[in-house]
């Protein structure tokens, strides 16, 4: 399948976040004007990762203590569904990703990606967590370890991304541990690579690479991701990826591809190593420390339905949106919708309703039409 390499070069501007300027990165595209930012809670200890229940709560996580919060967009109160205990948040470590079970409430289950000492060792883990419901609230009260992987010494590329995909299996990202040697070896090593699980943790009989450990794993080459997405349309995943001092990207994800970081990496070529890799179809040649990305499905900002939106936190916190072509494998224009009140995205989710929220160190908000 064909893959085109899309350069973006990033023009960075001060603007005021409330005139919701666009950047035009390719002709074409009132990308911003017809947007706004609203603020919904502030106030929050590093909601890293969030998601929603079916009936529309908001439930995050706080990245440094290990608790799950439930949010109740209605009255903006917050209260505590369940604490994981020993949770590392050093560096890029700690409560980092969060899922709901596509079957709640018949399966009440919550997984998080957390980072923790578990044993005396440091280990990345999914866990999943039973909920019950008592005088009309829900609320945590066990947890299982599906997955435990040795963590990096090195508190950074942790990754942490989890989301069920339209299959009805648990995808998620592990950064490869600030080594890049990591995303190549799938002996495995489960840094450096995006996983594939069943609801129960187990592995899926009909993964991409299988033999051991490695059944778990679905692509590799990853180097540091904090953003993926599935194509409402097609069930596509579409994932971002961070780059060292150059190219960060945005690809779309083929079972059993390798997506070239590794080894033999430098830039400005940091897709070169292993076997046929796959190159991005977006490539900043400056980094802006891209995040969290989701697609518009019924979202409700005119002319965006189908676009895949994407953030940044290290450019001063920016926003960005893909626009697909005809058979959505490739972006026919990618621009810079406008700087974000906050000065950085975290995490980009879809609730229940279609409306698109994102989060940054201390608050979650809502995109919304002018």
């Amino acid at each position: 399948m064909r893959t085109i390499r899309t350069t973006v070069r990033l023009l960075i501007l001060t603007l005021i976040a409330s005139s919701l300027a666009v950047v035009t990165l390719a002709p074409a595209a009132n990308a911003g004007a017809s947007i706004k930012v609203l603020k919904v809670k502030g106030g929050l200890r590093g909601p890293a990762g969030f998601t929603f229940l079916p009936g529309g709560k908001l439930l995050y996580a706080e990245r440094g203590s290990g608790q799950i919060r439930i949010l109740n967009l209605e009255n903006k109160h917050t209260r505590r569904f369940f604490t994981i205990a020993g949770v590392n948040g050093a560096g890029e470590r700690g409560a980092l990703g969060v899922a709901v079970h596509p079957a709640w409430p018949d399966q009440p289950f919550v997984y998080v990606f957390a980072t923790r000492n578990a044993g005396g060792n440091l280990r990345n883990q999914i866990v999943r967590i039973r909920a019950n419901k008592h005088d009309g609230a829900w609320k945590g009260v066990g947890m299982k370890v599906l997955l435990s992987a040795p963590a990096s010494n090195d508190p950074y590329h942790n990754g942490g991304r989890i989301e069920f995909g339209p299959d009805g299996k648990l995808y998620a990202i592990v950064g490869d541990g600030h080594n890049s040697t990591n995303a190549q070896d799938v002996t495995g090593n489960l840094r450096g690579k995006i996983l594939r699980l069943r609801a129960d943790g187990g592995m899926p009989a009909d993964n991409p690479m299988i033999g051991g450990e490695r059944t778990r794993m679905f692509a590799y080459g990853i180097r540091n991701s904090f953003g993926f997405a599935f194509d409402p349309d097609t069930g596509d995943l579409w994932e971002t990826e961070n780059g060292p001092g150059c190219n960060d990207e945005v690809n779309r994800i083929v079972a059993g591809e390798n997506y070239g970081w590794g080894p033999s990496e430098s830039c400005p070529n940091t897709n070169n190593s292993g076997p046929s890799p796959r190159l991005p179809l977006v490539n900043y040649d400056s980094t802006i420390g891209i995040t969290g990305a989701v697609f518009c499905d019924g979202c409700g900002l005119a002319g965006a339905e189908g676009d895949l939106f994407w953030g940044a936190c290290c450019d001063g916190g920016s926003l960005h949106r893909g626009i697909l072509n005809g058979p959505r494998d490739d972006f026919a224009n990618v621009v810079t919708v406008f700087d974000v009140p906050g000065g950085s995205i975290y995490s980009m989710e879809r609730a229940p309703n279609g409306r698109i929220y994102f989060s940054d160190s201390s608050a979650i908000y809502r995109l919304a039409p002018v």
